[in-house]
């Protein structure tokens, strides 16, 4: 089990490139529709091959309060091209602020005392690194640009204009197929005044929402202008304003934050597997303390932290949570804090060897879980379609049941719900690399379906298949 990833070759068959890559991205990013729209278009120009030649395949600014979204945007691109959030070259400009800090990035130039062991960040290998065999987009972020010293912005001015970099030792680096991206803070603090005006009669004023967001941008934009050379500003393709997020926003975000606790609970805890129930009183509570204009999304996710798992965290270690429990999140009678009560459970052992049916139309990925599971003492059925895997089912009854969501023609999530209704007691795991619409998902959780995002770890199967079997047999045992 030395694999750090389960793979990232087949990670994004069926996703971004015959799905609509708006929608997908949408779910992701939530809240920014205008980054969506402006940056998807350079990604289908680059997949039909009618992106320009000599220079990068799109070239973009965010600007933006800290916490709406920016990395994340990038982050995300990457999930949905290669499979993985960390398929990103990423320089953090906060590093390079010093003129000397160059050469850090390109190496230094030969007849420099120890150019041999500066070794240059940004290499064509790390740029090949950060592909995957569904696309050979790689995605270059430069984070808080504005940090950087001057001398960084003069040297990215020939990556802009001509896709080239040359290093210290002569070499060069070819930036034709990637996209990059620049986020910065610059206008934020001004932004805020603006969204938030104390003193005055313009506190007063009420503005729509097309109004704010123009004065946003028109303030994001004269910082930029104010901070970079026309020359740097005119080689960028698009100039993005993240605006705050709305209430709505937020709320979306937490769905999205409690289901993934839910899922690491799945996958990570295997035998001390247990659910979560939230009641609206409670979600209520996390949103008024996870609400915040200047810290963004951050904020909520360090309310979560603070006031759910490590609450959690602390009940499991020591062993006030039993595996399959339900564990309930209300309010404190006081409204201060959150109460988590766990009701339920058992120590109930997992059967010595337990068998599991994986379909998935992917041969290689198929016989690599075989393989990985069979090492754990699993026994294994295989499928790569929809008849062999009824056949499978029918003639075996598997107590679970891992299965693709994307099967060819055929719709995995109808064949889960199909082997659901011959067997209850049948845990079933669906697998994807991010296809899921809004209305297939609530038809998961509905039907207690987990779903294992792609790319992901063989031994995130076996604790969530543990747990399934665990939480079923003490169930029975009751």
């Amino acid at each position: 089990m030395n694999n750090p990833a389960l793979y990232t070759q087949v990670a994004s068959q069926g996703t971004a490139q015959s799905s609509d890559l708006v929608s997908l991205l949408s779910q992701k990013v939530v809240g920014q529709s205008a980054a969506t729209k402006a940056i998807v278009p350079y990604v289908y120009m680059y997949q039909s091959g009618l992106a320009p030649q000599d220079r990068p395949a799109g070239v973009f600014l965010l600007l933006g309060p800290t916490g709406t979204g920016k990395t994340k945007t990038v982050e995300a691109i990457a999930e949905l091209l290669h499979g993985s959030a960390k398929k990103v070259v990423k320089i953090d400009c906060g590093e390079f602020q010093m003129e000397h800090e160059t050469a850090k990035l390109v190496g230094a130039p030969p007849g420099y005392l120890g150019h041999r062991e500066t070794t240059p960040i940004l290499t064509q290998q790390q740029l090949t690194e950060a592909t995957s065999e569904g696309s050979d987009l790689a995605l270059v972020l430069f984070d808080e640009i504005e940090k950087a010293a001057h001398s960084i912005t003069q040297l990215l001015l020939g990556i802009l204009d001509k896709g080239l970099l040359r290093l210290g030792d002569n070499t060069t680096v070819n930036f034709e197929k990637t996209l990059i991206f620049f986020t910065s803070n610059l206008g934020a603090r001004e932004m805020m005044k603006e969204i938030h005006p104390e003193i005055g009669f313009h506190s007063r004023t009420t503005r729509s929402p097309a109004d704010l967001t123009a004065r946003l941008e028109s303030i994001a934009l004269s910082a930029v202008r104010k901070r970079f050379s026309p020359e740097f500003v005119n080689r960028i393709d698009a100039v993005v304003t993240y605006s705050p997020l709305t209430r709505q926003a937020i709320e979306m975000i937490l769905d999205h934050d409690i289901r993934a606790l839910q899922n690491h609970v799945n996958m990570r805890l295997g035998d001390r597997y247990f659910s979560i129930e939230i009641t609206s009183e409670a979600r209520e509570f996390l949103l008024q303390r996870g609400i915040s204009d200047e810290y963004g999304a951050r904020e909520l996710k360090r309310t979560i932290h603070r006031q759910l798992t490590q609450p959690l965290a602390t009940m499991v270690a020591r062993g006030e949570i039993q595996p399959g429990a339900q564990v309930n999140v209300a309010i404190s009678a006081d409204g201060e804090q959150l109460s988590i009560i766990a009701r339920g459970g058992t120590a109930t052992p997992a059967p010595q060897k337990p068998s599991i049916l994986i379909v998935d139309d992917n041969h290689d990925l198929l016989f690599f879980l075989a393989t990985e599971l069979q090492d754990e003492g699993w026994e294994m059925l295989i499928a790569e379609n929809a008849a062999q895997a009824r056949l499978a089912f029918y003639q075996r009854r598997p107590p679970v049941i891992l299965l693709d969501y994307l099967l060819g023609e055929d719709d995995g999530l109808r064949l889960a719900l199909e082997f659901q209704q011959q067997s209850s007691l049948t845990q079933i795991i669906l697998m994807t690399g991010g296809g899921f619409s809004e209305e297939e998902r609530l038809i998961c959780e509905e039907h207690d379906f987990p779903i294992l995002y792609k790319p992901f770890l063989a031994q995130d199967i076996l604790n969530l298949a543990r747990g399934r079997i665990n939480r079923v047999a003490a169930a029975a045992s009751v």
